[in-house]
């Protein structure tokens, strides 16, 4: 049969055109119909419209390895083939002939490894029988070789598919490419032949089928006539087998019977079977119970032992030790045996802790024996705290009264005795490990215990104050300065003389440093030894003595010694506010009453130099600024009364000195400088030597107020005589500024005070010059004084024709005012000299009523000049001359 047209060489060269560069070989390649519609059923015609498509086999190597593709080729718009779809063949899976295609040429091919399932495969259809044969006996025969397995194959007749390829042995042509160029080889159809009778049947069934054939003479188209006689020969077979049976029945009653025999045995051996069942059960259940009981006899033993162990741990935590309960219960509290006492109470404490639910079983906690020593415990502690607390009460007073009953211990006459606390502090410190162990015994107990030892030692404290502020002021040689410094009465020398009282502030400053450092170490001492949870009070490097040279003591910063370290769960950095609110209650107790002689101090000096309240504020401002401490309250309230109780006495004397300014107006009449402006310049000048820190305020409060009364006190006196009130204003603020003018340069407040003096100096000055002024030539200028009435109603043109202005007045105001100027100008001169007081003023006055003048008469010029132009009067710079002659 001639090959198909449908696979021509053409065909072929335009496939691997189509794929050159792939390097895959076209085996074979054929032209089929595309379609995705159903045989015998009707679809839209754009969906199951044929597409002429090209099916091509194509081969790769690599290495040893061979690859089989099939190729999906449709034709471009040019009818150029390119390629669509590729298909690996060792995916096919099922080859599939369409039974709705009564011609058989159409076909779908299944592959696995399609990812849409659901989606019915392409069917192709060929244009007749031989090509569809042709292109799947190639795919078989490649599967087959290449693959080594076949594809399921359904709807192909097996014996007419072998026929076919038995009758058609066309060749195929075949490419390869080799090194020396392409070369075409000649492939037979037996190459590519599919023996599909080997799927039906194999080797060994075909040769036993020959020769069953052989034994029969029979031709191979006699297949009715040889199936008839194999019939008969299979019936005849089972009646011969029917037969055998019925003549072997005794051979098979004898079966039988060995069989029923056989049964009985079986079931003779069941019974024993379960009896022998039974009694292992039973056993079994035996040794179980046996194992039980010795496992709860094994638990038990275990058990009991343990239990004997805890309730040996527990004995011992129950236990006393006669030692410890002896020293708890009647020992002594003296230096040799108190690291017995200590230990007693460290054992004691932590029975007390195990005996309690954290650190003992909750179990354990409600036995009655353990509830029976907690009680003794308690009992034990409550007998040493009160024996401990009971001594250290008595103790704390027996040490003072010790010490208090020693006079040389204090200041005395002749000698000023710096308290010395460190043997005190030495033999308290015996016993901060036992205060530590009473506070965690009892914290109750610590209540009383504090306020005996403040009541004992605030003994002490204000007897050493006492005696050492009366020592001082009796060791302190220094003359009274007079305490009234502004009464007019006073001599103008009383003040200038002062005695020097520096010896008041130093001996002020000295009650400071010695007292001041103590109380905040005492505060701290007390605050460690009595266990206050709070800071220390003086930090390292910190200043507790106000900037001083000297320190306290050499004890300063031994007084903790140890005291926080005593027990872990005390050294705490942080603090309550309970705690420091306690701790300042009982400071209060500790310190109270020893303010009365620092006040005994600060109003002694007051007596002997009220202003050394200045420099004595600004010592206590110095110290207040340096305790910082939280714990140091006291102390800091203690510097905060002393500032106020200066501040008030300094008050009292601003307050005397303002009385005496006051008392001037009582004065029937005041004439020249005030005798309290020169005294207030030389009180300023003493106070501004006294200032030191930050006392500034103070003076400056001061300053304010002596110059506020004397500003109103000199405007009263003043009211008081209105014909000489500027030259008393100006005499005496001129006064004020000449006995301030070094103090104000470098005082800000004197320098406001000073710059007001200026102002009402300059206007007292203005309106006296303008009453001398007026005085002399009154015609003159209300004449011009008219005249400016009148410019603001009528023009300038029109003034000459009104009453008492015409030129005939002005020559007749002219005649009577400038005809003796000499001696009008002579006359204002004598009249400011007349009352002036302070002969230093008169130059500058002078000065300034000849320049008022010129400016009015300036003025009057220029009217003239205005309304009478026709008019001649003396011009302003012969007047300038003539003033300037005089």
């Amino acid at each position: 049969m001639a090959k198909s047209s449908a696979d021509d060489e053409e065909l072929r060269r335009a496939c691997e055109a189509a794929i050159e560069g792939t390097k895959q070989k076209v085996v074979m390649s054929i032209r089929v119909a595309k379609s995705h519609g159903i045989w015998g059923k009707s679809g839209k015609f754009g969906r199951h419209m044929a597409k002429p498509r090209v099916l091509a086999l194509s081969m790769k190597s690599k290495g040893q390895r061979t690859k089989a593709f099939l190729r999906v080729l449709k034709y471009s718009t040019g009818g150029v083939l390119e390629p669509a779809k590729l298909y690996k063949l060792k995916h096919l899976s099922k080859v599939e002939v369409i039974t709705n295609d009564p011609s058989g040429c159409t076909f779908t091919l299944g592959f696995d490894n399609l990812r849409s399932q659901s989606v019915a495969p392409p069917q192709w259809t060929m244009r007749n029988i031989d090509d569809r044969n042709r292109l799947l006996l190639c795919i078989l025969n490649i599967c087959k070789d290449i693959l080594g397995r076949l594809p399921k194959v359904v709807g192909i007749d097996v014996v007419e598919m072998a026929l076919w390829a038995k009758e058609n042995t066309p060749s195929v042509t075949t490419q390869r490419n080799q090194q020396d160029g392409l070369v075409a080889t000649r492939v037979t159809e037996s190459d590519l032949k599919v023996t599909v009778e080997k799927e039906l049947v194999s080797q060994a069934e075909e040769e036993d089928m020959e020769a069953l054939l052989g034994t029969y003479v029979m031709g191979i188209g006699e297949a009715e006539a040889f199936s008839e006689r194999l019939k008969r020969e299979l019936l005849a077979l089972e009646a011969a087998n029917v037969h055998a049976i019925l003549e072997s029945e005794p051979l098979v009653d004898e079966v039988l019977q060995g069989l029923e025999a056989a049964t009985n045995y079986v079931d003779d051996m069941d019974e024993w079977l379960g009896i022998f069942n039974v009694k292992l059960r039973h056993m079994r259940e035996d040794i179980e119970s046996i194992e039980t009981r010795n496992n709860k006899l094994e638990m038990q033993s275990v058990n009991n032992k343990a239990l004997i162990e805890e309730l040996d741990k527990l004995l011992e935590r129950l236990r006393v030790p006669s030692e410890y309960a002896a020293c708890l219960t009647g020992g002594t509290f003296d230096e040799a045996h108190m690291l017995q006492n200590v230990e007693a109470c460290e054992w004691l404490t932590g029975a007390l802790r195990g005996l309690e639910v954290p650190n003992l079983d909750s179990t354990y906690a409600n036995m009655r024996a353990v509830k029976e020593k907690r009680a003794e415990l308690e009992k034990l502690k409550a007998t040493f705290v009160r024996r401990a607390s009971e001594f250290l009460r008595n103790y704390f007073a027996s040490l003072v009264d010790f010490m208090i009953s020693d006079k040389s211990y204090f200041s005395q006459r002749g000698q000023l005795k710096r308290p010395d606390h460190a043997d005190l502090r030495y033999k308290c410190r015996t016993y901060a490990r036992l205060l530590q162990h009473l506070k965690s015994l009892d914290k109750s107990c610590l209540g009383p215990l504090r306020k005996a030892y403040c009541s004992s030692l605030n003994l002490l404290l204000r007897r050493e104050a006492r005696e050492f502020a009366n020592e001082l002021r009796a060791s302190t040689k220094a003359s009274r300065n007079p305490t009234v410094w502004l009464e007019a009465s006073t001599g103008g020398s009383q003040s200038g003389n002062s005695a020097d009282t520096s010896a008041v502030s130093d001996a002020y400053a000295k009650m400071l440093t010695i007292f001041i450092p103590l109380l905040v170490d005492e505060s701290s001492f007390f605050a460690h030894f009595m266990c206050f949870e709070v800071p220390a009070l003086v930090p390292p490097g910190g200043v507790a003595n106000g900037n001083k040279s000297g320190s306290y003591d050499d004890d300063t910063n031994d007084d903790d010694l140890g005291i926080m370290d005593i027990d872990d769960n005390d050294s705490k950095a942080g603090k309550t506010s309970a705690d420091l609110q306690s701790l300042n209650e009982s400071l209060q107790d500790l310190l109270d009453g020893i303010q009365e002689d620092f006040y005994a101090v600060v109003d002694w000096a007051y007596k002997i130099d009220p202003l050394r309240c200045i420099s004595m504020h600004g010592i206590t401002e110095r110290y207040l600024s340096g305790q910082k401490a939280d714990a140091a309250g006291f102390v800091r309230l203690l510097l905060g009364d002393l500032e106020s109780r200066i501040s008030m006495q300094f008050s009292r004397f601003v307050d005397e000195a303002c009385h005496q300014i006051e008392r001037n107006e009582r004065n029937v009449r005041q004439m020249g400088v005030l005798s309290y402006i020169p005294r207030f310049a030389t009180l300023a000048t003493r106070m501004e030597q006294y200032i030191q820190g930050q006392s500034r305020d103070l003076v400056d409060q001061a300053y304010t107020k002596f110059v506020s009364i004397m500003f109103v006190t000199l405007e009263k006196l003043a009211q008081t005589d209105l014909k000489y009130a500027d030259i008393f204003l100006l005499e005496n603020y001129a006064a004020f500024q000449n006995s301030l003018y070094d103090l104000a340069n470098v005082v800000p407040t004197l320098a406001k005070f000073y710059h007001q003096a200026s102002e009402a100096y300059e206007q007292a000055c203005t309106r006296h010059i303008s009453m001398i002024i007026y005085y002399q030539f009154e015609r003159l200028f209300q004449f011009a004084r008219k005249i400016e009435d009148l410019m603001f109603t009528i023009s300038p043109e029109e003034i000459p024709f009104q009453l008492g202005l015409s030129k005939m007045d002005l020559r007749k105001m002219l005649k009577s005012s400038l005809s003796g100027v000499d001696k009008s100008i002579a006359a204002m001169y004598k009249k400011l000299q007349k009352n002036l007081t302070s002969e230093e003023l008169l130059p500058s006055l002078w000065d300034k009523c000849k320049k008022e003048f010129l400016d009015k008469y300036d003025s009057f010029a220029q009217l003239v000049a205005k309304i009478y132009p026709t008019e001649t009067i003396p011009s302003v710079t012969e007047m300038r001359e003539l003033l300037a002659s005089m």
